[in-house]
């Protein structure tokens, strides 16, 4: 019998736990500084008061963060749509979605869920994100669960079993909805596919041998997650050159920290949320013969397909396809093309490298707004 403390390490914090977590995030000067920046003008112990009036995961969620990300979206977005009408709100799913901003891809989905009257997520996030104690706190309270990186591959084994044990536990016993990202860290050139360990991963956790079954249990959806504008694309680019520059190139902690601020705060033009059907129908069709070593890349092209088919495309989109190739040039008008590159050109004034490679950032800005585009396009041949 699995028991929730079986994943005390990792798994969100329960309603019980809560009272103790409070008290540490508000004695925390950075938490508090955080919350001075969000409410300038409303005074730290009044936030404190409404945080410590919470009894539930779900009710910090709607009385703290809602409303943060609601003033956020009015001032950062032209607004936010979703569509969920291929799923109803009597199963939990596990939502696997493309992955373009460390923070809101998880926590934009909760904002049209709850507009949605569904219930909210458990968040699979990665540890080498929680630099802090306080963030690491705080992520629990918001229902995350943790991804345990960096480790030998032993370790990961058994991290992977672990969490994919807890998975199939949150949506077995709790009936509760998750969302994982379809990959490890962001796709910075947009062209979002499925890694198969994602998949294999998922499929370790369930009671019976067969692979299928045990997928089936998760309740599977595609999650197409649709920016207008991507605040972090300039700092993308910029990334994609230090990498070609310089050897072994890795981001700093910083890099990450500003890539979580820029993310949050930049402007994002619209968003949109689109849940393609639950695969387990489709799972059923597969040919049971399928070798494991041909079943994962089906499975994971098959989720890649519903994304990309359901990905809301914008005039930038096709705008960036059209100037990177001329066979899609009738995409976009003369007019969408002219504005884009006008986007683009300030842009490339954001670039702080020494040394920047103008032509070499500018294709890579190009190829990360044209490749949603250029998925479509095939997705629908």
């Amino acid at each position: 019998m699995v028991d929730i403390h079986d994943f005390d390490d990792i798994r969100p914090f329960l309603p019980e736990e809560l009272p103790e977590v409070f008290e540490r995030l508000i004695k925390d000067e950075s938490f508090q500084n955080v919350i001075k920046t969000i409410h300038p003008d409303v005074p730290v112990e009044k936030i404190a008061e409404l945080i410590r009036s919470c009894k539930s995961n779900y009710e910090f969620q709607l009385k703290l963060i809602y409303p943060i990300l609601e003033k956020l979206l009015s001032k950062a977005s032209t607004g936010i749509t979703s569509d969920y009408t291929s799923i109803n709100k009597c199963n939990g799913y596990t939502f696997v979605s493309n992955h373009r901003d460390i923070v809101l891809d998880s926590a934009l989905l909760d904002v049209t869920l709850i507009n949605e009257g569904y219930d909210t997520v458990e968040i699979a996030i990665g540890d080498n994100l929680l630099v802090f104690p306080w963030i690491k706190d705080l992520v629990r309270v918001n229902r995350s669960f943790i991804v345990q990186r960096a480790l030998t591959m032993r370790q990961m084994l058994m991290a992977s079993a672990k969490m994919s044990r807890y998975m199939h536990y949150v949506i077995k016993e709790k009936q509760s909805n998750l969302w994982i990202a379809q990959r490890e860290g962001r796709a910075k050139d947009s062209n979002d596919l499925t890694q198969e360990s994602v998949i294999k991963m998922m499929a370790m956790g369930g009671e019976s041998k067969d692979v299928i079954e045990n997928l089936k249990e998760m309740n599977i959806v595609p999650l197409a997650i649709s920016y207008e504008y991507d605040p972090c694309d300039y700092l993308k680019a910029e990334e994609f050159q230090n990498k070609r520059d310089i050897e072994g190139f890795k981001k700093s902690q910083q890099d990450d920290l500003d890539n979580m601020r820029i993310g949050i705060f930049g402007y994002k033009g619209h968003i949109h949320y689109h849940a393609a059907p639950c695969i387990n129908d489709w799972l059923d069709s597969i040919d049971p013969d399928t070798p494991k070593t041909d079943l994962f890349r089906l499975i994971a092209e098959h989720i890649d397909k519903e994304i990309h088919k359901n990905y809301r495309l914008y005039p930038c989109n096709k705008a960036a396809l059209s100037l990177l190739d001329d066979k899609y040039i009738n995409l976009s008008s003369d007019e969408e093309r002219a504005a884009f590159e006008k986007y683009l050109e300030g842009k490339l004034k954001q670039i702080t490298l020494k040394n920047p490679d103008y032509d070499f950032l500018r294709n890579r800005l190009l190829t990360m707004y044209a490749y949603p585009a250029l998925n479509q396009i095939k997705a629908l041949e």
